[in-house]
């Protein structure tokens, strides 16, 4: 108890701000290289970032921005995004991204709920605003466009029929440090999440949330790293994750506009980078590349990986891995559930001339000293391993009337914070969906997930994605990584359909390409690889998924369409 205080003293006394961190850093380090902008081949140092960004600021304070207006940022570049990120910080604004794939009603709806003072967009981008500008309520927001051709776009058409500000204007001026007054509770940006189920919620996060949530990936690098990121910005995992926790460390960041499979070692080799983020089917994509001898021959050594694939050692192993932190990390709750895994033990993954940051033994405790669970990459990992909650975040997991489950019960990851401003403030302009979540003062992430004896809580599936099958309760996560391991299955998503006597499973499937196979073929595969109370009832081959456009698999269209499929109306 009494270290647990001592770190949360240490935590609260910290700089939370990051812009402010950006400051010290650039007179720290100065010339030191800081960011790496892959796309163009250009690489700009703490001192140059810092001037630019302070120069971008007071020309938006002079447009009129004051501390808490929201500025919407609709960019595909991740260089501006992250100079604009920076700009409206550090002149008080609230960033509030938007994905650069929407467009129509999702684009008008995401501008609408937002209600900006000013749009920051590049010209690219311009008609698709320009399509749906008659349905933006505010007509005074101040529409600022980075012309990527200025003799091109001198002869374009103009987005808006109003006046509009050249973002390329705003890069002349006073590059001295502002004067705004900033603390760890002020709103810092509003991230939207993805709306699997309904309409994007915009969750407020502050200045603390954004330290928070790279803490313990942050406090294990150091001024050698370099972290890579191709992830977007308008996701806390690349804005914050990576970006913002490589001015923490004081290290560099690498940046892509997006993932490339074919790519990826070649940008780790020109970019040096020590630490990435691999989300997803990003692990599927590296694993299913040819061996060869030189995948050992890189120089990255701490990588986070959300979800934990079962085969993390064997990933280890291939390419070099020495740390794999995983956890859970969430819009709305932050990073406060995590672990470390040590896949090598005394070996060095990454040749020693490679290596860059901390020596595998500080890494170690550095973990030790903040309390941050520490397994064994050769020792049995559970599925869906999360590791432990932190010093500054207290979890549980509730059942249906928000009571305590008892370990290894399943029940809703909830969550509170033991410091303010650490997890969300609210989900913007929707007090009902915000009351909701804090009820019985927990926040309750949507989640499902166990905690064991240990107090060790291991992921299940999304709420809603929890299955009662004749007494037992099935994950759908856990079938779909199941059918995943046939080699004629590309995508596979399950989710239960109540019937009569209970939940029977469904299973859409999209197969590989060339690959032709009846559904009997995949039925006797699923009879021997699961137990029967997991077999799905119902299995549909299709061509694709429907999703988000943020990527998240649609699961209540599939279900709407096989319902409709069993009444006889499809």
């Amino acid at each position: 108890m009494e270290k647990t205080i001592d770190l949360i003293e240490q935590l609260v006394n910290e700089e939370h701000v990051v812009v402010r961190k950006l400051e010290e850093q650039a007179v720290k380090y100065g010339d030191k290289m800081f960011l790496y902008y892959g796309e163009d081949n250009n690489r700009y140092t703490y001192k140059e970032f810092n001037e630019m960004t302070n120069c971008i600021a007071h020309n938006l304070v002079s447009l009129g921005l004051k501390k808490g207006d929201r500025v919407s940022v609709f960019m595909k570049n991740s260089f501006l995004s992250t100079l604009v990120m920076f700009s409206v910080w550090k002149a008080g604004g609230v960033f509030a991204p938007i994905n650069f794939n929407y467009k129509g009603k999702s684009l008008s709806y995401l501008i609408n709920d937002t209600d900006p003072l000013m749009l920051i967009m590049e010209d690219e981008l311009g008609n698709e605003y320009k399509k749906i500008s008659n349905s933006i309520n505010n007509k005074d927001i101040i529409n600022i466009v980075y012309q990527s051709d200025e003799k091109v776009s001198n002869s374009k058409q103009k987005i808006m029929q109003s006046k509009e500000i050249s973002f390329n204007s705003l890069l002349n001026g006073d590059m001295t440090n502002l004067d705004v007054d900033l603390y760890y509770f002020d709103e810092a940006s509003i991230i939207y999440t993805s709306g699997t189920t309904g309409l994007p919620k915009g969750v407020v996060q502050s200045h603390r949330w954004i330290y928070a949530y790279s803490f313990f990936f942050g406090k294990i690098l150091n001024h050698e790293d370099i972290i890579y990121n191709d992830l977007p910005l308008y996701h806390v995992g690349g804005a914050f994750f990576n970006i913002t926790r490589a001015v923490f460390a004081g290290c560099g960041v690498a940046l892509w506009d997006k993932f490339s499979s074919s790519n990826f070692w070649e940008r780790i080799r020109v970019s040096q980078a020590t630490s990435a983020v691999l989300v997803g089917v990003m692990t599927t994509w590296l694993m299913n590349a040819e061996e060869t001898p030189e995948d050992r021959n890189n120089t990255l050594n701490k990588v986070h990986i959300q979800p934990l694939p079962d085969y993390h050692t064997k990933l280890a192993k291939r390419f070099g891995f020495d740390f794999i932190l995983a956890g859970f990390g969430q819009t709305e709750s932050g990073f406060g559930i995590c672990g470390l895994i040590d896949e090598l033990g005394e070996e060095y993954g990454t040749p020693k001339e490679m290596y860059r940051g901390y020596p595998k033994e500080d890494i170690l405790e550095i973990a030790r000293n903040l309390n941050l669970e520490v397994v064994k990459g050769n020792s049995e990992i559970k599925k869906g391993y999360m590791g432990k909650s932190s010093f500054f975040l207290e979890a549980t997991v509730l059942n249906e009337n928000d009571e305590q489950c008892l370990p290894n019960e399943i029940g809703e990851l909830s969550v509170r914070p033991k410091v303010p401003s650490l997890i969300l403030s609210e989900y913007y302009k929707k007090n009902e969906e915000t009351l909701e979540a804090f009820k019985n003062l927990w926040f309750h992430t949507g989640d499902f997930a166990y905690k064991d004896e240990d107090g060790i809580f291991h992921f299940v599936d999304r709420k809603g994605s929890i299955l009662k099958v004749r007494g037992e309760k099935v994950s759908s996560y856990q079938v779909e990584d199941e059918l995943y391991e046939h080699p004629s299955i590309e995508v596979s998503v399950v989710f239960p359909i109540t019937e009569e006597y209970g939940d029977e499973i469904a299973a859409y499937i999209v197969l590989k390409e060339g690959s032709e196979i009846e559904e009997k073929e995949i039925r006797d595969w699923v009879e021997v690889n699961l137990p029967r109370y997991m077999w799905p009832k119902y299995i549909k081959f299709v061509d694709e998924i429907p999703k988000t456009l943020t990527n998240k698999i649609q699961k209540f269209k599939l279900k709407e369409h096989l319902i409709k499929v069993l009444n006889g109306s499809d």
